[in-house]
């Protein structure tokens, strides 16, 4: 065969290269396909950053309104012909008409124009005049007359829509009249409650005396309802005077304010025999007189304001081995005068104050927050209202001058205390962080607390991480360094598969599987470890004494195949001894022990059982992309280090392993993620019980399945439903948050590693 190839000689000149000749057209189509490739990029990028912004802007807009200041805007004020002076005011929830308690009764205003509206005069009144009235709000309201007789009325509006137009009629509606006192003083000071046994009427008749008048209604299958009515004279063990009244609607407790700046309770859970259960100082300072003391909804705190214009709440609370007690839970902004007035809200726990110079505040009592203050133009102010939708406030001064706010204030209840503080909640004997958004009265006081939210979402995590960390690490650390390609090739994508099972089918299996037989095994399932370890430790210890010749039919870096009977084994084993250690040792049921020694409960849910089923979620993530970075060590740096002497394990440790370190960091970081975001696992696997407590046997609630779990019954545009956007946005930013501190270390740990 003849040999072309061109042998230049020394010395001889060489043809001088001649560049490729690419067509023009085919020029200028690649470079428009590099630009065409370079602006997709681009948008796609862009693309990708808006789409984020704008779901960080609609969450941001979403949780916004919680934080918004609340406001009040003065409608107007309006001069009336009322007959005499007001002692009570309230108005319908459309805010058309205004009823006022007078001398001679109700009398309805209209509040456009101010003008009496004509209605039925009040019967029974036999001449006698009104001279006082019970907390409005509360159900009946009780007019007190000069002669010791006591009127209930309901006072009701009835709303129509003839022609389109919405019209708004009163109603008044009066029944006999009670006769409280024999004697006949004036009933100035009373309260009154209808209580499911009957009604209740307390009434001050004296300076320390006071008649209880208390309406059994029985009820019978066939014929009418039966009534007895019992009377009762109390003389109180006080100083000074009786300045005001408070009855709970359940007819349990009266509490009477004194002129010596104390509040007593006189327990009437016995009808027969009523008696002072417990006396507190609720003044600013002793000796300052209690001016008004009532009720917020659900009568179970009792708001105190005193002639220096102190407000403040109260509660009882029952303490170990001792009855219930008054308690003071918050002090109020106070006012600069006497509190004159005071009317709670019929929806949530909000109150308003007035004071006779015209100063109004509008308080929240469970944040203990003065929300308002608002200004009325003339003073004497005498009677406060809080309209029925908590959208407005009206007063009415001692002649007849109607003042009226329209209020915006949607999420009274939201502060930075309640998201992320404590917070002293009715019926519980301390400050406590509490999510619990619903309840099963109307009287429910919601809960907001994120904190144990947030408690739950790292608890969870740190289960998970502490499950998946030592396994995925150690598992690409062998079978990067270790394991045989034959092996790994099996092993590696088996373990990535395991990836891509939805996390729905793996709470499912947590749920319904795993988490029974955790609760059967919970004793072996800690011994696990450590007969395991020593099960391996003592094959491994044999393998030196099998002879060579069976050794060597053994693969380099298969023999972790051999280990699998081994670790089955090691399984067996801790099951058996662990019923075994709790039959001898624990009285043969764990829980029972882990109750009575450690006072722990065991919940069939509960963290171990998330942490090994979101561990075996996050294990695919870190191993992969750590095997990857282990692999990826240039192997110049570990042929260098065996050249020198080191064994491989030294290698792996001191060489491998620093060297692709920020991989490895970046892997847990992206493991740290997924455990976060998990939202199926922990909402099938957990009891989704929002306790704050880092037991491993006791569940736990997570911020993404709160989500899950109350988003769709949240009403739009309501707190709750803000709330959840505000759980959302916290995920997000603590996602960020580690996202750019791994990805600030990862750079870190790859300039210290670049050398190598």
């Amino acid at each position: 065969m003849e040999d072309s190839t061109k042998v230049v000689a020394p010395g001889e000149p060489l043809q001088a290269a001649r560049p490729v000749i690419v067509p023009r057209r085919k020029i200028t189509r690649r470079l428009l396909l590099d630009r065409l490739a370079r602006w997709i990029v681009t948008l796609g990028g862009a693309a990708i950053i808006v789409s984020i912004l704008a779901i960080l802007f609609v969450i941001a807009a979403g949780v916004y309104p919680l934080f918004r200041k609340p406001t009040a805007v003065l409608l107007g004020e309006l001069a009336t012909s009322l007959d005499s002076t007001p002692l009570a005011v309230g108005v319908d929830e459309y805010r058309e008409i205004v009823y006022v308690v007078t001398a001679s009764g109700v009398q309805f205003v209209s509040v456009k124009d101010g003008s009496v509206l004509p209605s039925n005069p009040l019967q029974g009144l036999r001449g006698a005049t009104v001279v006082g009235t019970s907390g409005l709000g509360r159900g009946p309201l009780l007019l007190g007359l000069s002669d010791g007789r006591a009127i209930p009325v309901e006072v009701g509006f009835s709303v129509t829509f003839p022609d389109g137009k919405r019209r708004v009629e009163s109603e008044l509606t009066a029944v006999d009249p009670i006769a409280v006192d024999p004697e006949q003083h004036p009933l100035t000071r009373l309260a009154y409650a209808s209580t499911p046994n009957g009604p209740m009427t307390a009434a001050a008749i004296g300076p320390k005396a006071l008649i209880l008048v208390t309406v059994k209604e029985t009820k019978a299958l066939i014929g009418p309802t039966t009534k007895e009515e019992s009377r009762q004279r109390l003389t109180l063990p006080i100083e000074g005077e009786i300045t005001s009244l408070a009855l709970d609607g359940r007819g349990e407790d009266l509490f009477v304010g004194t002129s010596f700046g104390q509040v007593i309770r006189v327990d009437l859970r016995d009808p027969n025999d009523p008696k002072v259960a417990d006396i507190a100082a609720a003044t600013t300072r002793p000796g300052i007189g209690v001016s008004m003391v009532g009720f917020l909804i659900g009568d179970r705190t009792l708001i105190v304001g005193d002639a220096m214009g102190g407000v403040g709440s109260w509660q009882l609370v029952r303490a170990d081995g001792e009855g219930q007690r008054l308690v003071k839970v918050y002090d109020f902004l106070a006012h600069t005068g006497p509190v004159v007035a005071f009317a709670p809200s019929r929806r949530d726990k909000g109150f308003v104050t007035a004071d006779a110079s015209g100063i109004i505040h509008i308080h929240y009592g469970t944040t203990g927050k003065t929300l308002l203050t608002l200004k009325a133009a003339d003073v004497g102010l005498n009677a406060v209202t809080f309209a029925p939708k908590v959208d407005g406030v009206i007063t009415v001064n001692a002649k007849g001058g109607l003042s009226q706010w329209t209020v915006e204030n949607p999420h009274p209840e939201i502060s930075w205390g309640s998201l992320f503080g404590k917070l002293w909640y009715e019926g519980y004997p301390a400050p406590t962080y509490v999510w619990q958004s619903t309840g099963g009265t109307d009287d429910f006081e919601a809960k907001f607390s994120l904190t144990p939210l947030i408690f739950g979402t790292v608890k969870g995590t740190f289960y998970a991480l502490l499950f998946a960390i030592p396994l995925a690490l150690l598992g690409a650390l062998y079978a990067s360094q270790f394991m045989h390609p034959t092996l790994k090739g099996i092993v590696k994508p088996t373990v990535e598969i395991m990836a891509a099972l939805p996390s729905v089918v793996l709470g499912f299996l947590a749920g319904l599987w795993l988490a029974p037989f955790v609760e059967k095994v919970v004793p072996g399932l800690f011994l696990m470890p450590i007969i395991t370890t020593l099960l391996i430790l003592i094959a491994i210890f044999c393998w030196r004494f099998v002879p060579i010749s069976v050794r060597s039919r053994v693969k380099a870096g298969t023999e972790v195949a051999l280990l699998i009977p081994i670790v089955i084994l090691g399984g067996w084993i801790s099951f058996q001894l662990g019923g075994t250690i709790e039959r001898l040792l624990l009285s043969g049921d764990y829980r029972g022990w882990l109750l009575s020694v450690l006072g722990l409960t065991y919940d069939q849910r509960n963290s171990l059982v998330v942490g090994i089923a979101m561990g075996f979620a996050v294990i695919p993530i870190i191993f992969t992309i750590a095997e990857d970075s282990l692999s990826s060590v240039p192997q110049h740096l570990v042929a260098g280090s065996l050249a020198l002497g080191a064994t491989r394990w030294q290698t792996a440790l001191r060489v491998v392993l620093p060297t692709a370190s920020p991989g490895i960091f970046s892997a847990i970081m992206i493991g740290f993620g997924r455990a976060v975001g998990e939202t199926m696992i922990v909402l099938m696997a957990t009891g989704n019980t929002p306790v704050m407590d880092w037991s491993i046997f006791n569940g736990f609630r997570a911020l993404s399945a709160n989500i899950a779990v109350e988003l769709p019954e949240a009403p739009d545009g309501g707190t709750l439903f803000r709330i959840l956007f505000l759980a959302a946005l916290l995920l997000f930013v603590m996602t960020f948050i580690v996202n750019t501190l791994a990805e600030l270390v990862r750079l870190k740990l790859r300039q210290r590693y670049r050398s190598l």
